[in-house]
């Protein structure tokens, strides 16, 4: 790929790897409908909550249709499709939690799902890219891009936790969008020595991490603990390191052996990864090969940007060769501004999900009766992971803590709290 090429004759742009100037990583104007022919998918996927609740969403499914993929043309068709598919999907598996889980998605979604997952290059499972960065619309084509006006395309049980948790992660992706344009000014000023061009670059880049941060705050308002812990948890997990499912799915008519997938998780967010890589920030041993495998579930574009960002020239040996206090100054504070994000997710962790689970364990030994309480419904084998399958805490600790490393030499740290 040519904006992998480290000779100064080609600049690093972003123009190859699917990221917009205005929106980064979402998928711009992601399509409502689909070709008529799919209907049948849309008429379900759109009452997935309703249908789960009702305990029919099973029955409709195994009554669908059997659909090809064959009139899908257009990379946003497949987009959507895959988000429908996936909440089907979903729904399906955790329709009656984490006692009753099947062992077999029935061929006439499996097989359309293979399909367009082998087609866009993604797992057959809801990923980030989803949830996420696929299904979001304007209320008003011609408003701000805020909570107030944007919605889902569809959703999950959960209710209006279920839409203040995925649009306060899309406005997260859109905070960092002036991020991501730096990257290749960053990169091109490495190459060809222009320390002031890469200071200024860097400034840019921690305002925006920065304003990642102050985003996430949104999730305290726009969601509730017990509903994202006691009900929409499940319907993120995955049939990857989760006792609920040890053996996997069958995908039917698609392999008789049961398949292994993980859920949604924030590892899944290409930002990081992309951060990572451009401030040498290493992650090793197990929260490494995590983050590592958590690439197969981005848009295959996303994932190439990052390995391309780690094979550019080191900037933070470009840094410590300089001597520019500017230049110092906003590396620190870049590597400071990480490790914030990364320790305020932590803190978004304990609240939602350490928490509730400390209260729902706390609520099974002192009653058998308390299947009232939400939380206390909440699926038992998931109450120390995150839905990615990962041991959540000691996974963000090791992370964070590993972020730390990046900083530049003791002797010039202090520089990372003048901002």
């Amino acid at each position: 790929m040519a904006a992998a090429e480290s000779g100064s004759k080609s600049l690093f742009s972003l123009d190859s790897y699917h990221v917009s100037e205005e929106l980064g990583f979402i998928l711009p104007d992601p399509l409502e409908e689909l070709p008529a022919f799919y209907q049948p998918w849309l008429d379900i996927a759109l009452r997935v909550p309703e249908l789960v609740q009702s305990h029919k969403l099973r029955y409709l499914i195994n009554k669908m249709p059997m659909l090809g993929s064959q009139f899908l043309q257009k990379h946003k068709e497949l987009r959507l499709a895959h988000l429908a598919l996936s909440m089907m999907t979903m729904g399906y598996v955790w329709q009656e939690g984490e006692n009753n889980t099947v062992e077999m998605l029935p061929k006439n979604l499996a097989v359309p799902y293979w399909e367009v997952s082998q087609r866009l290059g993604l797992p057959p499972i809801l990923t980030h890219a989803d949830a996420a960065l696929a299904n979001w619309r304007k209320k008003d084509p011609e408003g701000p891009f805020d909570m107030e006006n944007l919605e889902l395309l569809v959703s999950l049980p959960g209710g209006d936790s279920v839409r203040g948790f995925f649009m306060v992660t899309l406005l997260v992706e859109l905070a960092a969008v002036p991020a991501l344009r730096n990257i290749p000014t960053v990169i091109n000023g490495v190459r060809c020595g222009d320390t002031e061009a890469v200071a200024r670059a860097l400034e840019g880049i921690s305002q925006s991490i920065q304003d990642m941060t102050d985003t996430f705050k949104l999730m305290h308002v726009y969601v509730e603990p017990p509903v994202f812990y006691g009900i929409m948890r499940i319907y993120l997990s995955g049939w990857k390191d989760n006792p609920c499912m040890p053996k996997g799915l069958v995908y039917e008519g698609v392999s008789t052996e049961p398949m292994e997938y993980s859920g949604g998780s924030a590892a899944q967010s290409s930002l990081l990864h992309c951060f990572d890589e451009l401030l040498g920030v290493k992650h090793e041993d197990k929260s490494g090969a995590f983050l590592t495998r958590m690439r197969n579930y981005m848009p295959s574009a996303h994932k190439q940007l990052i390995q391309d960002i780690s094979l550019q020239p080191s900037l933070k040996s470009f840094v410590q060769q300089q001597d520019s206090e500017q230049l110092n100054q906003a590396f620190q504070r870049c590597v400071t501004n990480l490790l914030a994000f990364r320790s305020y997710h932590i803190n978004v962790v304990s609240r939602f999900i350490t928490v509730p689970a400390a209260r729902a364990q706390q609520l099974r030994k002192k009653s058998q009766d308390s299947g009232g309480d939400m939380v206390s419904r909440a699926p038992m084998a998931l109450e120390e992971r995150g839905t990615g399958g990962s041991g959540i805490m000691t996974f963000l600790k090791t992370v964070r803590d590993q972020t730390k490393d990046a900083f530049l030499s003791e002797t010039s740290k202090g520089v990372m709290y003048n901002s």
